[in-house]
């Protein structure tokens, strides 16, 4: 129910366009790394004093017009350049819905081939996040399309898909994220338990360890990364072949421990004002996440709108069982 709660909220785009109105004065802005490119880089240097690297995601949703794709790709390409400029360890992580897959394919490729080919100057790691199913498979073709030309990309396997054994098979060589999944997805395509979820999750998590290229293991949950420890010792696995990745403003003091104790470690920084689903979904792919930055992110005004947008998504319920 709680899950089911976060990914409604961060699918109403009534609440997100108010979200861009109130913009990160609710408190997200602990857990999202600025407004604006300048504000990330100085995050970035941050984190990269504490021995962390990032992978920097320019947030968006609901992009449907071909004006907001280019303009995410020029703000993508522009962030490219800051960090270059700034010499800063960083890569980029990006959503082919933001770059316009929802209208279409092949201008969605040309966008994405356009940064990927910007970064390779530079040799920096471009990673194609994952979406829901129906963006999956596109996805999964552009990088098809990609990594014919291109050695510095790579995508991310989400391991509530009972799909997912198979894509990390065939994706094996490339460097790869590997998450539980935030979004809903129906019986048909995906694992509906925690239980089944967390057990699929732990193994493809020591099949890339073992037979992939680079794997980032993005979790919060230290029941994992005490796993990962130690299956990578009884393997004689090298720490130059994954990273523990977690959400920036996320589990702060852990980072740091992780990276003090010699293991690379990533955080992954959005930034932009269109912040709200991105937070939402964060909620729902690990209600245990409200736990971690409640103190730091529920102000009096966040409070408030999520009084309101619980009632309207109670309201909402009821009225489809009237039309039922």
């Amino acid at each position: 129910m709680l899950r089911d709660f976060f990914i409604a909220l961060s699918e109403n785009q009534t609440l997100n366009a108010a979200a861009k109105r109130y913009g990160l004065k609710m408190g997200a802005q602990h857990v999202v790394a600025g407004t604006t490119v300048e504000e990330t880089i100085e995050s970035i240097k941050k984190l990269n004093a504490m021995g962390i690297s990032a992978t920097v995601d320019n947030l968006g949703e609901f992009v449907f017009e071909r004006e907001e794709a280019l303009a995410a790709k020029a703000q993508i390409l522009e962030v490219i350049d800051a960090i270059n400029e700034h010499q800063v360890d960083a890569h980029i992580s990006l959503k082919p819905s933001q770059l316009g897959l929802d209208i279409d394919y092949d201008f969605a490729l040309e966008n994405l081939y356009e940064i990927v080919e910007r970064a390779s100057k530079t040799d920096m790691f471009i990673n194609i996040d994952m979406e829901s199913n129906k963006h999956l498979q596109p996805s999964f073709d552009i990088l098809d399309e990609l990594s014919k030309e291109f050695t510095n990309v790579g995508t991310v396997i989400q391991a509530y898909f009972f799909r997912a054994e198979e894509d990390i098979q065939k994706y094996k060589n490339f460097r790869l994220r590997i998450v539980k999944g935030a979004y809903k997805e129906p019986a048909e395509v995906a694992y509906q338990t925690k239980e089944e979820i967390d057990a699929n999750y732990i193994e493809l998590i020591e099949y890339h360890l073992l037979h992939g290229k680079f794997t980032s293991i993005a979790t919060h949950d230290h029941n994992v990364i005490n796993h990962v420890k130690q299956f990578v010792k009884e393997n004689n696995i090298s720490t130059d072949k994954f990273e523990f990745q977690m959400l920036y403003g996320f589990r702060t003091d852990m980072q740091k421990e992780l990276a003090q104790e010699g293991y690379n470690f990533c955080v992954y920084v959005p930034f932009g004002q269109d912040w709200y689903g991105y937070f939402m979904r964060r909620l729902a792919e690990r209600p245990q996440n409200m736990n971690l930055v409640v103190k730091q992110v529920f102000t009096k005004d966040t409070n408030k709108m999520i009084g309101l947008a619980a009632a309207a998504f109670a309201v909402g319920r009821l009225s489809k069982r009237k039309k039922k």
